[in-house]
């Protein structure tokens, strides 16, 4: 009777068989043979022959499909973005049967899936099962759900049949709802109207976001719009969208990432494919746009006059709550002329969905932070810093939730597995901040490091990469620190302040607590990594910490540099970190003139502050003389580099120059880029215009770090008083 009436309703609705595996799989496989569905969908072991079966790992395969039977053997593990994932092609009327332990056992039973979170020195025995237990607790109190056990499956026999469905009201030869409709025409409507003011799509799942790129896609190339490009956090993202254009243009030819029709195209590019090689296009499209570091979509809306950003606001794989904190306002400033069309009313089932509204329970998505107006008044003089521990937030539904939102605008790819982590992590610790009774910041931090002598050698020497251990890996086998995997440290692994209070301290305050905490606890070190911005970075440096490592190449999870940051504890620690530091000193200027030479000189900028480094005094006198030659006369610049490049490691340590002149000292003298693009980058002429800048730059640096006999020189050049140069050729220092 329950299907029967979520049937008529176009609802969805839960049945969880809770008991051992085998009666679960017997009592599954018999729903599956009444209902007799064409398309069931089981996922896990122990499937019938004659159904559709997948893994965990298997389940993004199903995005953009339906299913009207979807049965989830948690006996096999419970994967919280697999999940989350398939729940969502379970169309109006549908069925999801899921297969668990008994529920109040549940978080005692062993869960292959849970060893995702496990990190080196612990085992399965130190996972409590606080997100399992969360899990059932909803699943047994949530009023649509039903529960049939062992011991009441007499009284709740599984006689299930499938019910007729009510279909939309809404009728069109392409759009499935009115919200697409107007998605649809808005998207046209970019393409058409005028240049820069770009579209914004939003919806949850299942509301037919993806659809609706495809639709006006194939409108628009059905008009003889000829190019328009895609792009999504993966390919495979973009099958929905391909499908709508194949069906809607007869004869079209597909590959994987593309549909020819005639002389159209759509074709689907990686983001930073798009950037690295830039194309002209009618469009271009923007799938799972929170999915994408923001960096990215910044670029792609410099390049891109005609553009379609596509998000899901509660996503598996990432939040849209993020990318409106973090990339909305760039739009506002950019491009004040956007627009925003949300799309609300489902496509696959009905509003008010029982099984959508427990899903956003079970997995977090619809966690958030404290409202604006109810934070407001934080500062840091009346704040207090906490330390709880994962049990009081299982107990706190209100603070985890807060706690979950706050890590999530933080991150642009939050999924619920983190939410596992957060709850589950044996080596994880939170620090809060707390407004009145609301959080308005948390750290996340992870215990590292501690191994034994051979454990360390074997770190050291490439042959070990204990999991979970980035900061005491990294420091032993890339910056080659033996005794750094012996060492205790505490990594910041997120770090969050509420975005209507930031830049008011409070984020220093929290670093500082979590120092404090570091060294109650005995710990030799306190650290963090994290893609690199200047912001990132001058707020790390500001909590006091030290960049000892940079990354080679821009990392997968925000296509920035990686970069490490490290603070001192302990006396080993201290010692650590002086070596540290030393070794990154003489490395990054070789760096930049080789594998980070193209690294934005944003970024090199505050890495190459306050670094170690020779100074001017190390200079022989024929270095001055070769830099007073060439910034006061015509001396080549190759002629003069090693007085150059030591004065400019100089001037960029110290501070003294900045914004123009800080990127020409770090393209050229540093990163050794080509002249004209170094022209390009500060906005001079070309290879003459720099020459002269530099010259006039290196003459300022020069008059601040020489003394007097080589300005009294220098002037005498300048003002071109050949009989009052004295001999260039006596040797010694200035």
């Amino acid at each position: 009777m329950l299907h029967a009436k979520a049937g008529q309703r176009r609802h969805r609705c839960l049945l969880v068989l809770a008991g051992d595996a085998a009666w679960c799989i017997t009592q599954a496989r018999v729903a599956e043979h009444q209902l007799n569905s064409s398309d069931s969908l089981w996922i896990g072991e122990a499937a019938p022959e004659t159904i559709t079966t997948l893994s965990n790992k298997q389940a993004l395969r199903k995005l953009g499909q339906e299913c009207g039977l979807l049965i989830y053997n948690a006996h096999s593990g419970f994967d919280p973005d697999a999940f989350g994932a398939l729940s969502g092609t379970l169309r109006g009327g549908g069925l999801l049967l899921l297969l668990t332990p008994p529920l109040a056992q549940w978080h005692t039973q062993p869960d292959p899936q849970a060893e995702r979170i496990l990190v080196a020195g612990y085992d399965t025995a130190d996972l409590q099962g606080r997100f399992l237990q969360r899990i059932a607790q909803i699943l047994e109190h949530d009023p649509d759900t039903v529960v049939v056990t062992p011991d009441t499956e007499s009284s709740a026999p599984l006689h299930i049949h499938t019910p007729p469905l009510q279909h939309h009201p809404f009728t069109h030869p392409e759009c499935r709802t009115r919200d697409q409709l107007k998605a649809v025409e808005g998207i046209i409507h970019v393409v058409k109207g005028h240049r820069k003011r770009p579209l914004v799509l939003t919806s949850d799942r299942g509301r037919g976001k993806s659809s609706a790129l495809g639709i006006a896609a194939a409108r628009l190339m059905g008009e003889g719009y000829e190019n328009i490009l895609v792009t999504a956090p993966r390919q495979r993202a973009v099958a929905a969208l391909f499908e709508q254009v194949i069906n809607l243009l007869p004869g079209a030819k597909s590959t994987a990432t593309s549909v020819q029709s005639d002389e159209a195209c759509i074709t689907y590019h990686a983001a930073d494919h798009l950037l690295s090689n830039p194309q002209s296009a009618d469009l271009l499209l923007v799938d799972e746009a929170a999915a994408i570091p923001t960096n990215l979509l910044k670029e792609l809306l410099a390049h891109y006059p005609r553009i379609v950003f596509a998000t899901t606001v509660h996503g598996y794989e990432g939040t849209g709550l993020g990318f409106n904190i973090r990339f909305k306002g760039h739009l506002d400033r950019t491009t004040p002329q956007w627009r925003e069309i949300t799309l609300s009313e489902p496509i696959r089932w009905s509003r008010d969905d029982p099984l959508e509204r427990l899903v956003f329970r079970l997995l977090a998505l619809d966690a958030s932070p404290a409202a604006d107006t109810e934070v407001a008044g934080a500062d840091p003089q009346q704040v207090s810093v906490e330390f709880p521990d994962q049990q009081q937030l299982l107990e706190s539904e209100r603070d985890l939730k807060q706690l979950f939102g706050l890590l999530v605008i933080a991150h642009y790819r939050t999924t619920p597995l983190d939410l596992r982590h957060l709850l589950d992590g044996p080596n994880l610790s939170i620090v809060l901040v707390r407004h009145c009774s609301l959080i308005v910041g948390v750290a996340l931090l992870a215990a590292e490091g501690g191994f034994s002598k051979e454990m360390a050698e074997q770190i050291w020497l490439g042959r070990r990469r204990p999991r979970g251990h980035l900061l005491a890996q990294s420091l032993s086998a890339h910056l080659g620190l033996p005794a750094a995997a012996r060492l205790k440290g505490m990594r910041v692994i997120r770090i969050a302040i509420h975005p209507a209070i930031q830049h008011r301290g409070l984020g220093k305050l929290l670093v500082e607590s979590v120092r404090q905490k570091t060294e109650k606890s005995g710990f030799d070190y306190l650290g963090t990594s994290f893609g690199a911005t200047p912001e990132l970075i001058r707020f790390w440096c500001r909590c006091g910490l030290q960049t000892v490592r940079i990354g080679l190449r821009a990392g997968t999870s925000s296509s920035h540099q990686s970069v490490m940051f490290l603070l001192p504890i302990s006396k080993s620690g201290t010692q650590m970190v002086i070596e540290a530091r030393q070794r990154f000193a003489r490395q990054l200027p070789a760096l930049l003139g080789d594998g980070l030479n193209r690294l934005s000189s944003s970024l090199a900028a505050p890495l190459l502050e306050d670094m170690e480094h020779p100074t001017p005094a190390t200079l022989e006198h024929q270095d001055w003389l070769d830099l007073i030659a060439f910034a006061f006369a015509q001396r080549g610049y190759e002629l003069s580099l090693h007085g150059i490049e030591t004065i400019a490691l100089a001037a960029l340590a110290e501070g003294i120059v900045a914004g123009a002149d800080a990127k020409l000292l770090i393209k050229r003298v540093l990163q050794k880029q080509p002249w004209g693009d170094c022209a390009s980058a500060c906005g001079l002429a070309g290879r003459v215009a720099v020459v002269t800048h530099m010259r006039h730059l290196i003459a300022r640096l020069v008059r601040h770090f020489a003394d007097g006999e080589i300005l009294a020189l220098a002037d005498n050049i300048q003002a071109g008083n050949s009989e009052r140069i004295p001999d260039l050729k006596r040797p010694g220092k200035p």
